[in-house]
């Protein structure tokens, strides 16, 4: 699910360089990763969560009614979040097919045309001369590869996006996963009466935690420091979730005042 781009420090450059490594890696694709998906599921679950807390204690509710809300929340929400990366996703992959179907009805219709768009592409890049009117003629001399060519060069998609099905679950499993965790202590406060003192407590300690191991796991996923990429994680789904902590206070002084 999600690709390792920190291998390079656990072997040489040079041999993942060598024309047979090349030439394998280049054979299987490139490679599809949902980690933004997985970051975005669990960071909302984390908040979700934690904001029903946050406002169940405020309004003085059981810590069961906080069991009951949250898990609420935490499959409907789940769903929901799921459902729309699923659609989101699909749409992405539905416009690529139109605009595959729209580029290749103007190859047919006005050849030079789409032509001179390919020259006009690599003329920006800097090919200039004969080698520019070589990279024209073999983009163009096969009608997929030119399609293929217009769609990632002029309207700048890619042509292997990621799968609808799998960003959905990526988005469903973390905001479940994750988001299950604000949740614990009232749960097993719940289960073992009283064994847990100041469950609100302990909720904010381990969403913050949170938040750190998701953003070690991402930072681990793209060989980047993990100090920095759990702090940031830390910073940004905190102030997320203080944000709602802090609508929940408000609210209930507005309520206690009516």
């Amino acid at each position: 699910m999600f690709p390792r781009l920190s291998r390079r420090r656990h072997q040489p450059i040079a041999a993942d360089h060598t024309p047979a490594a090349i030439r394998a890696r280049l054979e299987d694709g490139p490679a599809q990763s949902y980690l933004r998906d997985f970051v975005y599921g669990a960071i909302d679950g984390a908040v979700t969560t934690f904001a029903v807390a946050a406002g169940a204690v405020g309004a003085d509710l059981s810590g069961g009614i906080v069991v009951v809300l949250g898990l609420a929340n935490l499959f409907a929400d789940g769903f929901s979040m799921a459902a729309s990366n699923y659609l989101g996703t699909r749409a992405d992959r539905e416009l690529l097919t139109e605009l595959r179907r729209s580029e290749g009805e103007q190859i047919d219709l006005v050849p030079e045309g789409e032509r001179e768009e390919v020259r006009q592409l690599y003329a920006a890049k800097g090919f200039s001369g004969d080698d520019l009117e070589r990279v024209v003629a073999v983009l163009t001399a096969d009608r997929d590869r030119w399609i293929d060519t217009m769609v990632t060069e002029e309207h700048g998609l890619q042509l292997d996006g990621p799968r609808p099905g799998k960003a959905a679950t990526a988005t469903f499993f973390a905001f479940l996963v994750v988001g299950t965790i604000p949740l614990l202590p009232f749960l097993i406060d719940e289960l073992a009466a009283g064994s847990v003192s100041r469950p609100f407590l302990w909720s904010a300690a381990l969403t913050a935690v949170a938040f750190l191991a998701v953003g070690a796991m991402k930072g681990l996923t793209l060989g980047t420091r993990l100090t920095r990429s759990a702090i940031e994680t830390l910073v940004v789904g905190g102030l997320a979730a203080s944000t709602a902590w802090i609508i929940c206070y408000v609210l209930r002084g507005i309520a206690d005042s009516s």
